[in-house]
């Protein structure tokens, strides 16, 4: 049996709900729904291009700390709060993943965890 390594980011909601960042059993990484780090300056409330770019960012370290890649990722699945900031989302998502080509999804909902927050994406990796 495959060991559990899980990936923790140091959030304080983690030991409350009970999650992590990432998950990694064999060559199998699940990474939890992440939102960006919106500061005003270079993430705003109001950027989804911004937002998805950081989140991706983010998310690239996570999977380098659990011994994978961009390039490992097989599926993201996009959740937003405005499906009309497509094309922004798209344009942010395919800069990383133009060339890897996961597959993918991008769905509107209702709300996010905090107002601020316009995309929220998990992320599927597999190691070879």
């Amino acid at each position: 049996m495959s060991s559990r390594q899980n990936i923790l980011s140091g959030s304080p909601w983690e030991d409350r709900v009970g999650y992590c960042r990432a998950v990694r059993i064999g060559n199998l990484i699940e990474v939890a729904g992440t939102v960006a780090i919106v500061d005003g300056e270079t993430v705003r409330a109001d950027d989804a291009y911004a937002q998805t770019k950081n989140i991706i960012e983010r998310i690239a370290k996570v999977l380098e700390e659990a011994g994978a890649s961009l390039s490992d990722v097989v599926r993201t699945r996009m959740f937003t709060t405005d499906i009309s900031k497509f094309d922004d989302i798209g344009r942010a998502h395919g800069e990383f993943f133009r060339d890897i080509k996961p597959v993918t999804a991008m769905y509107e909902i209702r709300k996010l965890v905090a107002q601020e927050y316009l995309i929220e994406i998990e992320f599927t990796a597999v190691v070879a």
